[in-house]
């Protein structure tokens, strides 16, 4: 059977419904791993396709069983693959490795033994044969959940209808990326990122020294396209923590860049030295504050965004350190 190519349906990044519409929504907890469509031809094999529409089926060789899963039956399958870390939270710098192995089959064979990945699945667009696409949201739902897959590499975990407050709050005390929002009447809209659905990402803020920064392309030429941040460690050295390049207004981006010009040095003011290329470097005396998801198992910060800077704070007196376990 020939199974038609359905984009995933995206959400759009905001906060939780009003209380008085809570009842109206379900949702599900935001998974930090790469969005994959899965194809299930009913003859036995599985199609993974990423958000890009690239096969990428050949990089988690231990998901194929799941194309046995439905026997005969067809499927078109939403959901996320993930690699979990020893308290069974979706690790991304895990499923780093796993990524991009697609034309290196042997090595995706003895990683997937290494770092086996976990498919969740949430939302299914085609079945037997029949789209789904113009099915509202909670009886879409109700359909995967009664294929019941449940298998070694994935599942589909229950979506809560109301109490999003609550569900908030558990995914924030659980160390988890965040909350999903559907809309319970919401139809699948291939491609489109919809305000049916709603992404809701708990963020962190520190404070950052600026060591150094990137030039910008196209209409910010000349102008910092990114900021090359870091933190004190316990022995006093500036350790590297990231490149931030989103979260600026056109005016705060020209004065920073004023700003940066003003304490250019040739100097790399990180120890050790990150390998950036391209990098201007600047005396560390600039403090910001930053907002990201999570830390790496190295110390980097994840989806980090520019929130301000802080001229109240000397480099010494800033809370910019980092933390024990980085």
């Amino acid at each position: 059977m020939t199974l038609p190519l359905i984009p995933p349906m995206l959400a759009t990044p905001g906060t939780l419904p009003p209380a008085a519409q809570d009842a109206r929504w379900a949702y599900e907890t935001k998974q930090d791993g790469q969005r994959a469509v899965a194809y299930l031809a009913g003859d036995g094999t599985l199609l993974l396709r990423a958000r890009s529409g690239e096969d990428i089926t050949a990089a988690y060789p231990e998901l194929r069983p799941l194309g046995e899963a439905l026997g005969a039956t067809s499927a078109v399958l939403d959901g996320e693959i993930l690699a979990l870390d020893e308290q069974g939270r979706a690790n991304f710098q895990l499923l780093q490795s796993r990524m991009g192995l697609v034309h290196a089959p042997a090595r995706a064979a003895r990683m997937a033994a290494r770092t086996p990945v976990h498919l969740v699945l949430f939302d299914v667009m085609h079945l037997a044969g029949h789209s789904l696409l113009k099915v509202p949201y909670s009886r879409r739902r109700g359909r995967l959940e009664e294929l019941d897959l449940d298998g070694p590499h994935w599942s589909t975990p229950g979506a809560l209808v109301g109490r999003g407050a609550q569900a908030l709050e558990a995914t924030r005390e659980y160390g988890l990326e965040g909350l999903v929002c559907k809309r319970l009447d919401s139809l699948y809209e291939p491609g489109v990122r919809s305000r049916a659905w709603i992404k809701i990402r708990h963020m962190h803020s520190e404070d950052v020294i600026v060591g150094g920064w990137l030039p910008g392309k196209g209409r910010i030429a000349g102008l910092p396209g990114s900021l090359l941040v870091g933190q004190f460690s316990p022995d006093g050295r500036l350790r590297y923590i990231g490149g931030v390049g989103t979260g600026w207004s056109e005016a705060e981006r020209t004065e920073l860049a004023g700003l940066l010009r003003a304490g250019a040095t040739d100097g790399c003011p990180f120890d050790p030295v990150p390998h950036v290329a391209g990098a201007h470097w600047v005396q560390p005396r600039l403090v910001g504050e930053v907002r990201y998801s999570v830390r790496t198992r190295s110390g980097l910060l994840r989806q980090p965004a520019w929130q301000r800077l802080r001229p109240d704070l000397m480099p010494e007196d800033s809370a910019a350190h980092l933390p024990d376990d980085a």
